[in-house]
C-alpha cells in the first residue's frame, strides 16, 4: 500500500510541470501573433500615411507646373514689351527669382520625401523578413507543442498501467496480509484455549480478548520483580504450551509473544523508583523464564506501561489489584 501512495504522488508530481511548460509555449505563441498583428497595423498606417504625403505633392508640383506655365505666358508677354515696360521687366525677374528659389524648395522636399520613401521600402522589406521569421518561430513552436502532447499522452497512458499494476498488487497483499492475521488468530485460539483448560478455574487468570492476563499477585511479591515458586510454576506450564503451538506456527509467519508489565497508580516503596521500572522489570523478568524454558527469544518481547494502561479507574483495592497484571499478547510484528 506504500508503493501506491508513492506512486500516486510521484504521478502527480509529474504532472503539474507538463501543464506549467504547456502554458509557457501558448503564451509565447500569443505574444508573438500579438507582435505580428500590431507590425502589420503600423505598417498599414505608415504606407496611408505615405500616399496622402505624395498626393499633396502632386498637387503641389501640379500646382508649381501651372504657376510655370503661366509665368512662360508672362515672360512672352513682357518681351514683346520690353522697351516701353523696364521697369514692369525688373518686378518680373524679381518675381521669377522668388519662384526660382520655390522651386529650389519644392524639390528639394521632393528629393527628401523620394528619400523618405525609399527609406520606408528598406523597413517595409526589414519588417517583411522579421514576420518572415516570425512565422518560422511559429511554426516550430506549434511543432514543439504537439511532441510535449503526444508525450504528455503516452505519459498518462503508462501511469494508468502502472495505477492498475499497484492497484492489483495492493490488492493481493491486502489479501496476504489478511490471511497471515486469520492464520495468526487460529493459533492464538489455540494457545490460549490450552492454557485455559491447563489453568481453568483458578483465580486471577483470565483471557480478555486478545489477551491472557495473570494477576501480579500470582507471580510476584507487592513491590518486587522476582518471581515466586507459584509464579515460576505457571510461567513454565505457559512456556510448555506455547512451545507445542509455536512448533506448528509458518515460519513465514511474523509473529511475536508480547509480555507486557502493568501496575496500578499508588506510589511504590520499594528498590524501583517509579511504576515505569517496576512493570518493566517484571515483563523482562517473565521473558526470561521464558527463554531459559527453550522459547527463542526473537519471537519475545518485553514491554511496560507503569499505571497509565488501567483496566479499572476506582480508587480501590479490587480495582488496584485488577491494574496489577501481566498481559501475554500472540500479535504480529
Amino acid at each position: 500500500m506504500a508503493r501506491r501512495r508513492r506512486g500516486s504522488h510521484n504521478a502527480l508530481d509529474a504532472w503539474p510541470g507538463y501543464v506549467d511548460a504547456l502554458s509557457t509555449l501558448l503564451m509565447v505563441v500569443t505574444f508573438v501573433l500579438l507582435v505580428f498583428v500590431v507590425g502589420q497595423q503600423f505598417l498599414s498606417v505608415s504606407l496611408s500615411r505615405r500616399e496622402h504625403t505624395l498626393d499633396a505633392l502632386q498637387k503641389q508640383l501640379a500646382e508649381l507646373s501651372h504657376m510655370l506655365s503661366m509665368t512662360e505666358d508672362k515672360n512672352k508677354s513682357l518681351s514683346s514689351t520690353v522697351a516701353t515696360l523696364a521697369d514692369e521687366k525688373q518686378h518680373n525677374q524679381a518675381q521669377l527669382q522668388t519662384l526660382s528659389t520655390q522651386i529650389a524648395a519644392l524639390t528639394g522636399q521632393l528629393q527628401s520625401k523620394d528619400q523618405a520613401l525609399a527609406s520606408a521600402d528598406d523597413t517595409s522589406k526589414q519588417q517583411n523578413s522579421k514576420i518572415s521569421d516570425l512565422q518560422a518561430q511559429i511554426e516550430e513552436l506549434t511543432r514543439q507543442l504537439q511532441a510535449i502532447s503526444n508525450a504528455l499522452d503516452l505519459e498518462k497512458k503508462a501511469e494508468q498501467g502502472k495505477d492498475a499494476q499497484i492497484a492489483d498488487l495492493g490488492s493481493k497483499l491486502n489479501l496476504a496480509l489478511a490471511d497471515k492475521v486469520n492464520q495468526l488468530k487460529r493459533y492464538r485460539s489455540e494457545f490460549f484455549g490450552r492454557l485455559r483448560d491447563l489453568l481453568k478455574n483458578q483465580k486471577g487468570v483470565n483471557v480478555v480478548g486478545d489477551r491472557f492476563v495473570f494477576q501480579s499477585e500470582i507471580l510476584f511479591p507487592q513491590g518486587s520483580a522476582d518471581l515466586t515458586p507459584e509464579g515460576r510454576k505457571e510461567i513454565t506450564t505457559l512456556a510448555h504450551t506455547f512451545k507445542q503451538v509455536a512448533s506448528t506456527i509458518p515460519t513465514d509467519l511474523p509473529w511475536i509473544l508480547r509480555v507486557d508489565g502493568h501496575a496500578d497508580r499508588q506510589p511504590i516503596h520499594s528498590a524501583f523508583p517509579s511504576n515505569w521500572e517496576l512493570s518493566s522489570e517484571r515483563a523482562i523478568t517473565v521473558v526470561k523464564l521464558l527463554i531459559a524454558e527453550g522459547v527463542d527469544p526473537h519471537h519475545l518481547a518485553a514491554t511496560g506501561f507503569a499505571d497509565y494502561q488501567p483496566l479499572d479507574a476506582a480508587s480501590t483495592s479490587a480495582a488496584y489489584a485488577r491494574n496489577r497484571r501481566i498481559e501475554f499478547r500472540l500479535t504480529d510484528r
